[in-house]
């Protein structure tokens, strides 16, 4: 479901395969797993892209799952555990001890789009693809750390007004202008491109990652409470 190649101090995780990469229970696992990996593996220098194969970064959570339960009340069940197994996933990003980078060669819709804005630098497609809360249509309502995630990245009221509550698809430029993701690019091979450049700048540095985890959790006090996120006391790792 998804891989992990280390190129240099680079990590790449991949969503693999040409499907939506819906966010079933197995694939959150997957994720999990494989963050789990990279962070054991990590040193100073490190930096995560995530990225994935095909026409869509995510697509949100595995609906046709829940639906398959059989009845509304069964539906919703299955749609509440994966919001709550997906909560680590989020809390994993912004606790993970090193530089992260979403590098969106299509479509993130949804708990897809959440996905890639738990990461610290978006990148997009200027010519495909589109960032998509589809929960206003759907008639769903917002977890609380989905709310909190969208209210700590996204500064401007009006643009989180458009994108939560008009279900507004936003493709990259107009996502770059709207303060969303940091730029965009021709192609899945421009963002790839543009993704390693920005993570090789970031490897340089040679930060040490607890440190940069702490000081990104203080960025995002509300979703980081919400997500149970302890906070460290503060040291002094080198002078």
């Amino acid at each position: 479901m998804c891989t992990v190649e280390k190129r240099g101090n680079l990590f790449i995780l991949t969503l693999t395969g040409d499907d939506e990469h819906r966010l079933s229970p197995s694939y959150i696992a997957s994720i999990l797993k494989a963050l789990s990996k990279v962070k054991a593996e990590a040193s100073p220098g490190s930096v995560l892209i995530t990225t994935s194969h095909g026409k869509f970064f995510s697509n949100g959570f595995d609906l046709s799952w829940a639906q398959a339960a059989g009845s509304v009340s069964a539906a919703a069940e299955r749609l509440h555990h994966m919001v709550q197994i997906f909560k680590p996933v989020v809390a994993e990003l912004l606790s993970f001890p090193m530089p992260t980078i979403a590098a969106i060669a299509g479509h993130a819709a949804a708990a897809g789009f959440l996905l890639a804005l738990s990461h610290d630098y978006l990148i997009m497609r200027s010519d495909r693809g589109v960032l998509y809360m589809s929960e206003v249509d759907l008639g769903l309502t917002l977890p609380d750390y989905f709310s909190a995630l969208f209210k700590s990245k996204i500064g401007s009221s009006s643009v989180r007004r458009d994108v939560l509550l008009t279900g507004m698809k936003v493709k990259g430029e107009p996502a770059v202008r709207m303060g969303i993701v940091e730029s965009a690019h021709e192609g899945a091979d421009g963002v790839m491109k543009a993704a390693v450049r920005l993570g090789e700048q970031l490897a340089e540095r040679n930060w040490n990652g607890e440190p940069y985890a702490e000081i990104r959790k203080s960025l995002h006090p509300e979703i980081s409470r919400l997500l149970g996120l302890p906070e460290k006391v503060f040291s002094i790792s080198k002078l």
